[in-house]
């Protein structure tokens, strides 16, 4: 979503703003902005285009300083416009529309203000005149307000007044070798050094300094961090007697410099057209790392810790959201059939605000791709709270809150993805849960010596089977040509290929905007089949398991309807082509771990069908790629 780049140097550090702000790009925005301290006034330049657009604008403008903030905005408060656009200035008393002079703030956010109306009533009362529809725009006046001739002092009052979720950098007209950074529930890290060791940065995204410096310094919760040319210091609000919050020094030593290898979010495209695209068919090597140096199962996967935590459990809590949800709603299958375990799978946003029984004895699984979710991180606080504290992340970001929040953790390996909808984090989020799987099982008798060394001989051929299915991609491409001129689309599976109909409706509509449901197809009868005509194409995941005959006659209820089915069927399954019913032949069944493949046709039909509509693949509207607000 949001983000969030900050520099203090003695060289121009425009350039290092913009091209952070261009790392940043691969997670969503709708307007972009940068501002400066030049000649000792704030200068700014906003557009509501992409980054390109804002580099010529500033180059145009002359924009240039030692010292500056940059911003990419998700809208939340307000409309995509150039006035709700970040950087943000203080208005203060006196000051009048339209043609006011900017105040002694800048400042940008990530995050929710919840208590913004309250405040900007009571800024407003006190003269400060508001230009947007921001939340943001609260604070810089709420800093302002707070100013006494220290920037460090001003925002940490400030933080005292906020409620919700923020990570803020700011910078006064009044002290020109000074920014100010702070963070509440949004991510946010400082960078040391670059072209020389004085300089100093901040970002929500340790990416967005990529090629600029490595060395960076993690920001924990009520963290404000000051920030001038070669040194820095970090005070934590801490709550003290009678509930009164106290900042308080923070040691290099509670908050250490790590050497951070960040890869450029400006990755080469090569021969392929977007970057889903080129993820989609990274995935035999994504998988192949993740399940790089497993020969065996044993709970040291997943930390020191493992044994002694995965032997007090007795249930399974899976916390996710979008994608990563789907995920966990596949590993509820495995855990429940292979590991004997009991498993929910909940929704991060719904599971944090509604009434549950805890158990002391459950394991609390996360999973998410950037480690940032805000959502699965504040439910994972919550179970916590509940007295859960038996914790585990599967997680593609090792250096991410949610790998540092949890006791325990399987970092995948899928590498940097740039496209909003996931592809190859979702499959080694699969191979990730079906390690914890077989570990679980493991221990709890349920996996002898036969079994693990057959399902380990599985993970290593997946990523020569994923291939495989890669070579079908010239078939997807005939079916995407027919999805294009459609409007709605629906995806049918059972049991743990539920889940993958889910996923593959998913995509669909995130990057086609075609309205998409994914049902068991045992339910068909029960609503969805009155939906079914000739313009609605079905989709049917169609391994040769179990289920495959009760899966067959769902099919025959909407060939009978006049139905299109479009079947991704094992080659086994004895589903033939014929009028109405168009298949695609997976190359080989795969057992337990079959949904792994079976998903890759729907990350392809999505995409093909994107670019046949023309639709902005990589960027879908209104979507961000790490959600880091609730």
């Amino acid at each position: 979503m949001c983000g969030i780049v900050g520099a203090i140097g003695s060289r121009n550090i425009v350039p290092v703003l913009t091209e952070g702000l261009k790392r940043l790009e691969y997670r969503g925005y709708d307007s972009c902005g940068v501002a400066v301290l030049k000649d000792g006034a704030l200068q700014r330049a906003r557009s509501t285009s992409r980054v390109a657009e804002l580099q010529e604008q500033v180059q145009a403008d002359g924009l240039g300083a030692n010292l500056g903030i940059a911003h990419t905005r998700w809208a939340t408060h307000g409309a995509p416009a150039v006035h709700n656009a970040h950087p943000h200035f203080s208005h203060g008393p006196g000051a009048e529309a339209p043609n006011t002079k900017p105040g002694h703030i800048a400042l940008v956010h990530n995050g929710i203000i919840e208590n913004h109306e309250e405040l900007r009533a009571e800024l407003q009362a006190l003269g400060y005149l508001f230009l947007s529809q921001t939340d943001t725009e609260v604070i810089a006046h709420l800093v302002d307000h707070l100013y006494e001739g220290d920037l460090f002092a001003a925002v940490k009052a400030a933080t005292l007044r906020l409620t919700g979720a923020y990570a803020i950098a700011v910078f006064c007209a009044h002290e020109p070798q000074r920014v100010v950074g702070a963070r509440h529930g949004s991510p946010l890290v400082m960078g040391v050094g670059g072209v020389d060791a004085g300089e100093r940065f901040l970002a929500s995204d340790a990416m967005a300094l990529a090629g600029v410096t490595d060395q960076i310094v993690y920001l924990e919760e009520g963290d404000v961090v000051d920030l001038q040319p070669g040194r820095h210091w970090i005070e934590q609000a801490q709550a003290g007697e009678g509930g009164a919050v106290a900042h308080v020094r923070i040691s290099e030593a509670q908050r250490p410099v790590r050497t951070v290898t960040a890869h450029s979010g400006a990755v080469e495209l090569g021969p392929y057209r977007h970057y889903m695209q080129k993820e989609i068919f990274e995935q035999p090597r994504a998988i192949a790392d993740t399940l790089e140096g497993v020969e065996a199962i044993t709970p040291t996967l997943f930390g020191t810790q493992a044994e002694q935590v995965f032997s007090q459990i007795d249930r399974v809590l899976i916390l996710a959201c979008g994608t990563s949800y789907y995920s966990g709603s596949t590993a509820k299958y495995w855990l429940e059939s292979i590991a004997k375990i009991p498993c929910n799978v909940e929704i991060a946003s719904e599971y944090r605000y509604r009434d549950s029984v805890p158990d002391a004895r459950t394991l609390v699984v996360t999973i998410s791709q950037s480690g940032e979710t805000a959502d699965t991180i504040a439910a994972l606080k919550h179970a916590r709270s509940l007295g859960m504290e038996h914790t585990l992340t599967i997680c593609n970001v090792a250096t991410s809150a949610m790998v540092r929040e949890c006791k325990l953790a399987y970092v995948t390996r899928a590498g940097v993805e740039i496209g909003v909808a996931s592809t190859k984090a979702f499959t080694t989020q699969l191979a990730g849960l079906f390690l914890l799987t077989l570990t679980l099982a493991k221990l709890r008798g349920h996996l002898n010596a036969e079994a693990e060394a057959s399902y380990l001989k599985q993970l290593r051929h997946l990523p020569a089977a994923l291939q495989a299915v890669l070579a079908l991609e010239p078939q997807v491409v005939a079916w995407a040509e027919a999805f294009a001129r459609k409007d709605n689309a629906l995806f049918l599976g059972r049991g743990l290929h539920y889940p993958i109909g889910l996923e593959g409706a998913l995509k669909l509509k995130e990057i086609s905007y075609i309205h998409a449901e994914a049902y068991p197809a045992g339910e068909l009868k029960h609503g969805p089949l009155a939906l079914v005509t000739a313009e609605m194409p079905v989709v049917v995941v169609a391994p040769n398991d179990v289920l495959l005959e009760k899966l067959k006659s769902n099919m025959q209820e909407v060939k009978a309807r006049g139905g299109e089915l479009y079947v991704c069927a094992d080659g086994d399954t004895h589903i033939h082509a014929e009028p109405g019913i168009h298949v695609i032949r997976m190359p080989e069944h795969y057992g337990a771990l079959s949904p792994i493949l079976h998903v890759v046709p729907l990350q392809l039909l999505a995409y093909h069908t994107a670019c046949a509509k023309g639709t902005d693949v990589d960027k879908p509207r209104n979507l961000a790629k790490s959600v880091t607000v609730e």
